[in-house]
């Protein structure tokens, strides 16, 4: 140990010591603590949109969306929530046989359902507070845009996209758990998530609320025509922004995360660093 950081052996330890206590909280704590964390990212997604939309450019885009987007982890960090995501981890502690995996997959139930809530809370509030109205509806089309690419991406690239989201989300979580300061904690949580946004992977939390504010955007006859006129968009293309596009989205990125959580994260650092008697 040193005065910066824990060593990674510190951290996977630190980490089996807080999944117990997290698929043994009470079910209302979880369903709270799942809902804040739903919402912290959605408020991540919304303001990153926000920042991005009218950036041409996509990678540059992507880049100013990367730089937004962080503060939803950093929110669940300092205040407090449990992402389906970072929840993940918690599968260190059945592989140590500290408890079944039961409890693990009951706990990545009720957080994924709560996330949800959480989500739509903020899809809700955003929607009607008018945020979409930015250049002119540009911004709602632009909701409409990104809903209709992840309700069209293929199984498979749901998958290893996912795959590849939850890789840098579980090693930014780890990598603040590391740092013993405020300000290490934000930026250990800072590059990888900016990374994952820029890369385009896929979140489920946060396609809780990328697909339903696009959703609710193609309701409206100025974002619609907005979204005709700047990206082309049709309206029967329209069709594809759905609860099953959401679904037919969630299932493949869903399964991306927890194998990108579990699989590559989860049980290689476990097996590396953890402290064998």
């Amino acid at each position: 140990m040193n005065n910066l950081c824990y060593t990674p052996e510190e951290v996977i330890e630190f980490n089996l010591s807080k999944a117990e206590s997290k698929v043994s909280f009470r079910l209302y704590k979880m369903i709270i603590f799942g809902i804040m964390a739903g919402a912290f990212i959605a408020i991540g997604a919304a303001t990153s949109s926000t920042a991005a939309h009218s950036v041409a450019n996509v990678g540059l885009s992507r880049l100013v969306a990367g730089a937004i987007f962080p503060v939803g982890l950093m929110l669940i960090t300092f205040m407090g929530g449990e992402l389906f995501t970072g929840n993940c981890l918690t599968a260190m502690g059945a592989m140590d046989k500290r408890f079944s995996w039961g409890m693990v997959v009951k706990d990545l139930v009720i957080i994924w359902i709560s996330n949800l809530v959480g989500a739509l809370l903020v899809v809700a509030l955003t929607y009607y507070s008018g945020n979409l109205d930015y250049s002119a509806g540009l911004l709602g089309a632009y909701s409409i845009k990104v809903a209709l690419g992840k309700c069209s991406i293929s199984f498979a690239k749901g998958i290893t996209s996912g795959i590849m989201c939850n890789i840098l989300v579980c090693a930014a979580i780890l990598l603040a758990t590391a740092a013993k300061a405020i300000a290490g904690k934000v930026w250990a949580i800072f590059f990888p998530i900016m990374a994952f946004v820029v890369g385009g992977f896929e979140h489920c939390v946060a396609n809780m609320f990328y697909i339903p504010i696009g959703m609710l955007a193609a309701n409206n006859d100025t974002y619609v025509a907005k979204a005709a006129e700047a990206y082309g968009i049709t309206a029967d293309q329209l069709s594809a922004l759905s609860i099953q596009g959401f679904i037919l989205n969630q299932i493949p990125v869903t399964i991306g995360n927890i194998l990108g959580g579990i699989i590559f994260v989860g049980l290689p650092c476990y097996l590396v660093h953890k402290k064998w008697k």
